[in-house]
């Protein structure tokens, strides 16, 4: 199972007001684990740069000036998600701006390539109704370490996506992953092997302490002594 997880940035929020994509990266995973393969490119958009997307990206025009354009990257990009499920959080927002940039030159959509697309923002909203689902409250959620993220990133934004997306669906792993295997390194942004934060433990506190006694001695009194989650003194 080949799947990719992708995120873009733009000049702005919708590709039919002539919009375009400033970065893309993609990292794959194979049976639900990072191969090290990843594409990253930033693309000169050829038009100026919204202020309120550059203040969320940080990308600027003088920076993506000699950069190259979309046409001179989309062989390469179209090769590295060819046939792999795309992971996407809030997918219809990249497969637009994709699809618009492939439509410029005459090329397929995306959705004809590749193998599926799972949108993690749909799936997050069906697993926490009601509650903030976008990126940054989804790394606090599942205790994923986000402090390098000040500013969006593609790059940056995939690799936390990817974390994300395998302890939304852990579940899956016990049919796909051999226990004996050693786990791959997660790499950051800038090539380097991330340590992972220590698992944070919390400890029960007095009250809930009492309470647990206080529904155990309830369950050993409607057992008549029976219970075994209650400590029996030892028969003299």
């Amino acid at each position: 199972m080949r799947q990719i997880v992708l995120d873009t940035e733009t000049t702005g929020l919708d590709p039919r007001q002539g919009h375009r994509i400033i970065e893309v990266a993609c990292i794959e995973m194979a049976n639900r684990r990072p191969t090290g393969r990843h594409l990253h490119k930033y693309i000169n958009p050829e038009r100026e740069i919204d202020a309120g997307a550059q203040a969320v990206h940080g990308i600027t025009s003088d920076f993506l000036a000699d950069k190259p354009k979309f046409v001179d990257i989309v062989d390469e990009f179209l090769d590295f998600i060819n046939g792999a499920e795309l992971i996407i959080h809030n997918a219809p927002f990249d497969l637009g701006f994709l699809n618009a940039e492939l439509g410029r030159l005459d090329r397929v959509p995306v959705e004809t390539l590749c193998n599926g697309v799972t949108d993690t923002l749909k799936l997050a909203k069906e697993m926490h109704p009601g509650k903030r689902n976008n990126l940054d409250a989804l790394c606090e959620r599942y205790e994923i370490d986000n402090s390098s993220r000040t500013l969006h990133g593609a790059l940056l934004d995939t690799e936390l996506l990817a974390e994300v997306f395998l302890a939304m669906t852990r579940g899956q792993n016990s049919l796909m992953i051999e226990p004996d295997a050693a786990p791959r390194p997660q790499l950051g942004a800038d090539g380097q092997v991330r340590q992972r934060q220590p698992l944070r433990v919390h400890r029960a506190s007095a009250e809930e302490l009492a309470e647990h006694e206080r529904v155990l001695a309830a369950i050993d009194q409607e057992s008549k002594g029976a219970c075994i989650w209650l400590a029996k003194p030892e028969a003299a």
